[in-house]
């Protein structure tokens, strides 16, 4: 499914909770011990299937994602909102400074601009 198909983002969703579980120094059985969530759901999402509706409700709830940031929508030639949210993001940051905030944000920028898909 391409990236501009509406519909939920499991690789994306994936990769973040994978994110999550490495920063709190977690393992998947440890994810399954603390949502009940059988450790085959997680394998399962690893190959990009999706998992039911209540597997999902617990990893959000686990994890603090927000669903919405998980849907696929069309977008125009490039995502000036995407680079809004994360610059947000950034600047909400209590370990980063201004200026810190700042270069992470011109650092994203330029990768974005090098590396996005040119019609």
């Amino acid at each position: 499914m391409s990236s501009e198909n509406k519909g939920f983002d499991v690789d994306r969703f994936y990769r973040a909770l994978r994110a999550i579980v490495w920063e709190r120094l977690n393992t998947w059985r440890d994810v399954s011990a603390e949502t009940g969530i059988n450790p085959s759901t997680f394998s399962r999402m690893k190959r990009g299937r999706n998992p039911d509706a209540a597997s999902l409700a617990a990893l959000f709830a686990w994890s603090g994602l927000k669903p919405s940031d998980f849907v696929r929508r069309s977008c125009p030639e490039h995502c000036p909102e995407a680079l809004n949210q994360i610059s947000s993001i950034l600047r909400a940051d209590p370990n980063l400074d201004v200026d810190a905030a700042t270069a992470m944000e011109a650092i994203v920028r330029v990768a974005y601009n090098n590396l996005r898909k040119s019609d």
